[in-house]
């Protein structure tokens, strides 16, 4: 028996909610990492969990409006606002900017204290956001302060989804410079040894690095170059060894989110009138290839970030790599 077609915004409206909920950075809470929330800061833009959940609603719904995915009514605007920001990664990179040495983010396990302290740090005194996204005033009311500093957030969301293009590369809002430093331990596919040779591919763009002959450690210190559309995805990193006889092999592959890397360069702008600082994260999980914790820097003027991965199916590998944004004006 066929199913009857599902009619109404509202339905639709729910369907576009679970589809973000079912992305890879949505699968944990945004505060402290517990798996499969089902609760959601719909002001903030955050999946969290259920411990989380009541520690956000003792802010105030000023400052979070907590609602639960399966069964609250969401209106057509808050569901386009949690889409608008894009998940827990991308709230998190403005959100989590500078986390100062010796605080971490509690643990699914953690107690009530633990969490309620960072998760009110984090987004009732906005210690971790970056300076130009503050809102500090004794003079206005809470509710006025939180609707100024959500305005002032929403932008730095949007700006990174809307036309920050030139006149003729209309698809695109930014180039990203691929630096592949070198690979460690790399599987063996010849008698003793392999050919190396990478190549990143982001939309329908692809770049390759040179052949590396009978290298298991190989260093290229190469440079790529690769065009961010407006709907990017994320950078895919495959490892082939070369043969000249037959078709090349495998030798390893890997997924780098660039989500933390784009929504903070836009968000600070011209990174040449910034000193050198730490402006975003992209954390370590079980859902990605992240061997340490990846930070996202502002170096010299030019916004950067160090990437070291473990190479997914494949028997042994590690890639090293640099990304660095560059606005197109540059």
């Amino acid at each position: 028996m066929n199913r009857p077609l599902e009619l109404g915004r509202p339905a639709s409206g729910k369907r576009r909610l679970k589809d973000l909920l079912l992305q890879k950075d949505n699968r944990n809470c945004a505060d402290c990492g517990a798996s499969d929330p089902k609760w959601a800061s719909a002001n903030i833009g955050v999946f969290i969990c259920l411990k989380c959940c009541g520690v956000h609603r003792s802010l105030g719904t000023h400052i979070s409006k907590v609602l639960s995915v399966t069964l609250d009514e969401w209106s057509d605007e808050e569901i386009d606002a949690m889409i608008e920001v894009g998940g827990n990664s991308s709230a998190n990179s403005i959100y989590e900017a500078f986390i100062p040495e010796g605080i971490n983010k509690p643990a699914p396990d953690a107690s009530h204290e633990e969490r309620s302290k960072f998760i009110r740090s984090k987004y009732e005194l906005q210690e971790f956001l970056k300076p130009s996204l503050r809102i500090l005033s004794s003079n206005s009311k809470k509710s006025s302060l939180q609707a100024s500093l959500s305005r002032k957030i929403m932008d730095s969301f949007r700006s990174s989804n809307s036309s920050q293009k030139l006149e003729g590369m209309v698809e695109f809002i930014g180039l990203l410079k691929v630096k592949v430093i070198k690979g460690t331990n790399l599987a063996i596919r010849d008698m003793m040894s392999s050919d190396p040779y990478v190549i990143l591919n982001l939309g329908q763009q692809s770049a390759q690095t040179t052949v590396m002959k009978s290298n298991l450690n190989p260093v290229w210190n190469e440079e790529l170059m690769l065009s961010v559309p407006q709907h990017y995805g994320p950078l895919k990193l495959r490892v082939f060894d070369h043969d000249t006889f037959s078709a090349d092999d495998i030798m390893g592959e890997a997924e780098i989110d660039l989500q933390p890397l784009i929504t903070s360069a836009i968000a600070f702008g011209d990174a040449g009138m910034f000193g050198n600082m730490q402006i975003g994260k992209w954390l370590k999980s079980h859902d990605n290839a992240l061997i340490d914790d990846s930070t996202v820097n502002i170096i010299d003027g030019k916004v950067k970030q160090e990437v070291l991965l473990k190479l997914q199916n494949v028997e042994s590998g590690e890639m090293e790599l640099e990304l660095e944004w560059m606005p197109l004006d540059q």
